[in-house]
C-alpha cells in the first residue's frame, strides 16, 4: 500500500487522505457491535467499537487477510459527541485490535441504525497484495 499525501498538505491524524494498492479485494459489510450470536454485550460506544472491530478481524481472517490489509474504513456513528469524548479510549481499543493504521477513513454521524441498540457500524475494504 502506498499512502497518497499531496505535497504541502498537513498530515492527517489516525488515517490517510488516500492510498493506492494492487491485489485481491475483500469487502466487509458494515459490522455493528454485537457478538457472533447477534447480541449486544456492551451498550457504550467503546465496547461496541471493540466488538465491531473484532468482527471485522474475524471476517478478514476468513479471506486469509489481516488488519494490515485494510485500505479503507467507514465509520457510521449514532452520536458524534460520544465519539468525540471517547477519542482516547477508542484509539487504545483500535490499536489493540487493528494496530497502526494508514488506510483512508471516513467517519459520519447518522440518524440511526437498522439494528436496535447499535451505536456504531463500521465497514472496510481490504486488499491482499499480489505476490
Amino acid at each position: 500500500m502506498k499512502v497518497l499525501q499531496p505535497p504541502g498538505w498537513a498530515n492527517p491524524k489516525g488515517y490517510s487522505n488516500g492510498v493506492t494498492v494492487r491485489g485481491r479485494l475483500i469487502f466487509v459489510a458494515g459490522q455493528v457491535g454485537w457478538d457472533e450470536q447477534c447480541i449486544f454485550q456492551a451498550d457504550d460506544l467503546v465496547g461496541q467499537v471493540a466488538q465491531a472491530l473484532k468482527n471485522i478481524v474475524a471476517i478478514l481472517a476468513e479471506a486469509g487477510a489481516k488488519p494490515e490489509h485494510i485500505v479503507r474504513m467507514n465509520w457510521y456513528l449514532g452520536d458524534k459527541d460520544e465519539y468525540d469524548v471517547s477519542q482516547k479510549e477508542l484509539g487504545r481499543v483500535f490499536r489493540e485490535i487493528i494496530g497502526s493504521y494508514d488506510a483512508a477513513m471516513t467517519a459520519v454521524q447518522v440518524a440511526g441504525f437498522v439494528e436496535k441498540g447499535a451505536k456504531v457500524e463500521i465497514e472496510v475494504t481490504a486488499v491482499i497484495p499480489d505476490q
